[in-house]
């Protein structure tokens, strides 16, 4: 892969699991990174550990699902850094409930962070890629887009709209040298997941359901991230790429 020395990326959802990780991956590779979530202190965390790397990164606290805020992270970042180059949309939200139990408020949560934050965030930073004629956008779906599953219908739906939204953007834009993919990863062992693994059984039925017969590594998407965000996808857009141990494809 080719260095990223010289490029600013923002990455949403980076203050725990496969969003940190793809921070840490950017920085790695010599991207200025602004990190956003909810959570300060993660992000904070996050520019501790980069500054003790000689690396320079942004902590920007983000509710994603507000327009204001996520043009507030944006300008920030071209305040700190003279420019914006790459946006990674990861902050993601996920609901287990039978849609004759869901709440609407529980429903529009969803979507408002997994599929209108997407929006808000690509608006924000394609202000300033069109204005430069180059730039990545680098979506995180899921691979419950591509499948049926019982009990996420707002989930799949929010994901699927990010697989529209990617291919929809990537069209729209591609006269103006900004390529628009996405990664759509399955089960993956992080943090978030934590409860569910140390669940023996309710591990077995994941794992059961994944031809690979494991869950992923956060260290397995950092190689495809980088492709995305580097030049060697210039003339690659409106694409997924999935990472999921074959489980879409049963």
């Amino acid at each position: 892969m080719t260095s990223l020395q010289g490029k600013v990326a923002i990455v949403t959802g980076a203050g725990r699991g496969l969003g940190r990780a793809m921070a840490e991956a950017l920085a790695e590779s010599g991207a200025r990174v602004t990190v956003a979530a909810r959570t300060a202190t993660e992000l904070d965390a996050f520019v501790v550990d980069q500054e003790k790397a000689g690396r320079e990164a942004l902590a920007c606290p983000t509710d994603i699902t507000d327009a204001a805020a996520v043009d507030h992270m944006v300008e920030a970042t071209v305040h700190q850094f003279g420019q914006v180059d790459i946006l990674v949309n990861n902050s993601g939200i996920v609901a287990t409930t039978p849609l004759l139990d869901q709440e609407p408020d529980e429903w529009d949560r969803v979507i408002a962070t997994n599929l209108r934050g997407v929006y808000l965030a690509t608006r924000a930073v394609g202000r300033h890629l069109v204005a430069q004629k180059s730039g990545k956008v680098i979506n995180i779906a899921s691979n419950f887009a591509l499948q049926g599953v019982a009990n996420h219908a707002a989930y799949s739906s929010s994901k699927a709209g990010v697989i529209a939204f990617t291919k929809s953007m990537a069209i729209e834009w591609a006269h103006h040298g900004i390529q628009v993919n996405a990664i759509a990863p399955g089960y993956f062992a992080t943090d978030l997941n934590s409860g569910l693994r140390a669940d023996d059984e309710a591990l077995e039925r994941v794992v059961r359901a994944v031809p690979a017969r494991r869950m992923g590594e956060a260290e397995e998407i950092k190689p495809w991230l980088l492709l995305l965000a580097g030049k060697e996808s210039d003339f690659m857009t409106g694409e997924h790429i999935v990472l999921d141990g074959g489980q879409s494809v049963r």
